[in-house]
């Protein structure tokens, strides 16, 4: 279909201006060269009559191969963006490293707050702490610490901490600190946040992975062959560690 208009600018002569397609008469259109009241003229019509007046002048134009390229390759870096990328097993032990680290500093305040109240002697407490740094294999200091005065009842203060700490973080954010210093973050299986009930659910599931230790760590190793980099409690909670889209981002643009 070919295209004419009427060139206003043209004082003398002949004023219509064409064959145009369609793409070049919007072009013009973008241009300022076309107006609303510009008279405009194709195959077919029988009269001339103003741009605003065609269907073509509200249709969005057809996008040009150029424009679907770019399109399809803007949905592609969007899709890849967006995919889920899961926290392996190192980055994941990295930020139980970092909340352990925390956790201790609260721990070694609480500690000095019982013996400054007379509760647990610092001194007994701090002859075990070098026994273990001897002999980090010994089974019995352990048996040592809890029969020393005041420290069960500061163990049991500190696992409460521990508790609150994971639950606390999880439910409200998704991620603890030591996580978010790494940017990744917990979520539902179907990528939903984490509800209180089951920032719980995936704490208590935890204690579970921690009692594998006793079979060389099974309930954290599996992490390493999982293809979604889950743990005993992710499978049991139906919960995963994923990367945070910001930072998949700023590794796409790397």
């Amino acid at each position: 279909m070919k295209w004419f208009y009427i060139d206003t600018s043209i004082t003398d002569g002949d004023r219509r201006q064409g064959p145009y397609s369609i793409d070049e008469i919007r072009a013009f259109v973008n241009e300022g060269k076309i107006k609303d009241d510009t008279l405009v003229w194709h195959s077919g019509e029988t009269d001339w009559k103003a741009w605003k007046d065609y269907p073509e002048a509200t249709e969005a134009p057809e996008p040009t191969e150029e424009e679907i390229l770019q399109q399809t390759i803007e949905t592609i870096l969007q899709n890849r963006l967006l995919r889920k990328r899961y926290a392996g097993f190192f980055i994941r032990a990295n930020a139980f490293i970092i909340d352990n680290l925390i956790l201790s500093v609260f721990g070694a305040i609480c500690l000095y707050l019982f013996s400054f109240a007379g509760l647990v002697d610092i001194s007994a407490v701090s002859e075990i702490v070098n026994q273990y740094l001897d002999n980090p294999a010994s089974t019995e200091l352990v048996s040592k610490a809890l029969d020393l005065p005041g420290m069960s009842t500061f163990f049991t203060v500190w696992s409460f901490v521990q508790a609150v700490y994971f639950i606390v973080f999880h439910a409200i954010s998704g991620a603890t600190p030591g996580k978010k210093l790494l940017h990744i973050h917990v979520e539902m299986a179907n990528g939903e946040k984490l509800s209180w009930a089951f920032s719980i659910f995936r704490f208590i599931a935890s204690i579970v992975t921690q009692a594998t230790l006793i079979f060389y760590g099974l309930g954290y190793l599996i992490v390493l062959v999982d293809p979604q980099k889950r743990a005993l409690h992710d499978f049991i909670a139906r919960t995963r560690v994923v990367h945070d889209v910001i930072k998949q981002k700023e590794n796409t643009e790397v």
